[in-house]
Formats: structure tokens, C-alpha cells, sequence
């Protein structure tokens, strides 16, 4: 069963930086394609960052050359820098697998605000 723990996210200024983490369980993280979701309040999920299996990634244009998303192989463990955040990024943050596309983590709250 796979299972997916989002963490590191909380209160920062606008300007300031996060990195949020995603410590995966019952599959190998690097043959997997990895997604970063995020869900602001009110509105539905929305699709942030892709990394697939060859290291290639993808970002929607709202946080290209903001956010950079990773891997580390050995922890099994993905993360999301987000750095320059402002206060639209503020929402829970989810990470998930394309294969395993139904599992989802409890989700890391992120809150930009002054």
C-alpha cells in the first residue's frame, strides 16, 4: 500500500521560502512520476509541479522560477522549494504519484500573510 506524508509547511512572510517534503512508502519514489497539488481554501485542487522518472520536470506558470521540485533516491522522500511566495500560494499542499493517482496524503498547510 502506498502511502504519502506531506510536511514543512507553515506561516511565512510574503518573499520568504519553504521547502515542503513528501516522504513516500510502499513503491520506489524514482520509477514514479511525482506531482505537487495544491488546494487554497473554496476553490478545487489544482496542479502545481511534475518530476518523472528521467529527472525532467514541469511547473505551471504561476510558480515557474519560484518553486523547484526534487527527489532524494536514498530517503525515498520528495520535496517542493517554494521561495518568493506570495499571498495566492496559500493552501494545502499534497503531493502524489500518477500511478498511484487515488492515494493522497493528509496535505501540509502553507499561509503567506504579513
Amino acid at each position: 500500500q502506498v502511502q504519502l506524508v506531506e510536511s514543512g509547511g507553515g506561516l511565512v512572510q510574503p518573499g520568504g521560502a519553504l521547502r515542503l517534503s513528501c516522504r513516500v512508502s510502499g513503491t520506489i519514489l524514482s520509477i514514479n512520476i511525482m506531482n505537487w497539488y495544491r488546494q487554497a481554501p473554496g476553490k478545487q485542487r489544482e496542479y502545481i509541479a511534475t518530476m518523472y522518472s528521467d529527472g525532467t520536470t514541469n511547473y505551471v506558470d504561476s510558480v515557474k522560477g519560484r518553486f523547484t521540485i526534487s527527489r532524494d533516491n536514498a530517503k525515498n522522500t520528495m520535496y517542493l522549494q517554494m521561495n518568493s511566495l506570495r499571498p495566492e500560494d496559500t493552501a494545502v499542499y499534497y503531493c502524489n504519484l500518477v500511478r498511484y493517482r487515488d492515494s493522497w496524503g493528509q496535505g501540509t498547510q502553507v499561509t503567506v500573510s504579513s
